[in-house]
């Protein structure tokens, strides 16, 4: 495949992406168009919603003017003056992500790797500038820079992800094809090392040996930090998300019932349910955000968290009916999830760094990567509250979502103290190895 076939290839998966991402929120405009309007309604009305809507679920702000009519039937206080819109329904992102991965694979399995992951960014940002500058209406107005930069950055991020992967392990086949020779190659280079080692004085010996070991701690500390701290958040995400269907299962009846209330239709039941599908990564993240122990708002001054709830009105979407209501009983244990979590991971990152071929550690160097998991889990757990909390309308709806420095400080502090002790306790526990079956690829005929 020659550079011209990919820049191409890799400029038309772009254009898909685009079209996808938009074309999520423009069908069901469109059914609801010609089922509920008539086509009575000009079509570019609905077209400027799609992209409004993919443009916020990618993070840009979009500036709502509402005219005296539309104030008077939504009823909410402070509507009449200009307001932002920033909460983002992060299912649009997480698809975009998941594309640019696709697009950065097929880019990496190509000899011109940088030439297919340039195209396809450049053509996705011109496509999104495009997109932002035909939305641009009196009634909602995109940020036109955000509206440039935002979606390129998300979908860039996964391209360039998707493209690592592939390069990375394209590296681990070749460097398996290879081992064999590479490892008589490094006998012959210790045999070496050891005869120019001997010629070395005592007192150079034991400095290069003292920076040696230094080193190799040094990097032991930060990437078990790096590692723990990954793979921590990304547990307490993963009980969130099964906290989070349990929560739906039992309060099914309850949103139900708010579908009924709301007497929608069959098609604005169906549009409504799609959009509350693209905010279920924001849910998720709110779970984490209990789960912590700071909670979220649901308007200003309201309050959800283990402590207890405290709310006002709240936007009328029945998938709400899974907020908890007053004080629980039980409500601390949730504060167990990141604690565990954090103490687990310590003990299982405890057993790589003490393996084979690593160097003994002090009590002093496993604190730190136990701390070094908390400050990371806490960063990583931070950056999706903030990025899962916005306004939501006018007046009190301005503050919706977690908290962010707070979320990230608590994280940090509950995973990193309970890291610390799993890395002190984790010498004397061993953690089985289960191995894992792989599926050798049978021979082309």
């Amino acid at each position: 495949m020659n550079r011209t076939t990919t820049a191409l290839l890799a400029a038309l998966e772009a254009l898909l992406v685009v079209a996808i991402g938009v074309g999520i929120a423009l069908v069901p405009l469109t059914v609801l168009w010609a089922a509920h309007f008539g086509l009575s309604v000009e079509w570019f009305v609905f077209w400027r919603a799609a992209v409004d809507i993919w443009l916020l679920g990618n993070g840009v702000d979009l500036s709502v003017q509402l005219g005296p009519d539309l104030v008077g039937t939504f009823g909410l206080p402070g509507a009449e003056a200009p307001f932002l819109l920033t909460l983002a329904p992060l299912g649009f992102a997480v698809v975009t992500v998941l594309l640019g991965i696709l697009t950065g694979r097929r880019a990496a399995e190509t000899p011109h790797r940088w030439t297919g992951i340039i195209s396809a960014v450049l053509v996705y940002g011109v496509m999104a500038t495009i997109a932002t500058l035909s939305a641009d209406g009196g009634t909602v107005t995109p940020s036109t820079v955000q509206g440039m930069l935002f979606p390129t950055l998300v979908y860039g991020a996964g391209v360039l992800f998707g493209a690592e992967r592939a390069r990375l392990r394209g590296y681990r086949v070749a460097r398996a094809a290879v081992r064999d020779d590479s490892a008589n190659a490094r006998r012959m280079g210790a045999a070496t090392a050891d005869g120019v080692q001997n010629r070395l004085d005592p007192v150079s010996r034991g400095i290069r040996d003292r920076y040696r070991r230094l080193q190799q701690s040094t990097r032991a500390v930060i990437s078990g930090a790096l590692r723990g701290g990954a793979a921590a958040s990304a547990g307490v995400i993963m009980l969130a998300a099964i906290a989070f269907f349990v929560l739906l299962v039992v309060n099914y009846a309850t949103i139900i019932g708010l579908y009924e209330a709301i007497q929608a239709g069959i098609v604005g039941g169906a549009t409504i349910t799609l959009g509350q599908l693209a905010f279920i990564p924001n849910f998720v993240i709110w779970t984490m955000a209990w789960l912590v122990g700071p909670g979220i708002a649901v308007g200003v001054g309201s309050n959800v968290s283990p402590a207890g709830t405290l709310l006002g009105p709240v936007p009328g979407l029945p998938i709400l009916g899974v907020l908890p209501q007053g004080a629980l009983a039980w409500g601390f244990l949730g504060l167990l999830v990141p604690i565990l979590i954090g103490f687990v991971f310590a003990i299982i990152v405890r057993q790589r760094l003490d393996g084979a071929g690593m160097p003994a550690r002090s009590t002093l160097q496993h604190v730190l990567s136990g701390l070094g998991m908390g400050i990371v889990a806490g960063f990583i757990l931070g950056i999706l509250a903030w990025w899962s909390a916005g306004s939501l309308g006018p007046g009190r709806l301005a503050d919706v979502g977690p908290n962010p420095l707070l979320v990230g400080a608590v994280a940090a502090g509950e995973i990193g103290v309970a890291a610390a002790l799993g890395m002190l306790v984790g010498g004397g526990v061993r953690v089985p190895r289960v191995p894992i079956p792989r599926l050798r690829r049978k021979a082309r005929s």
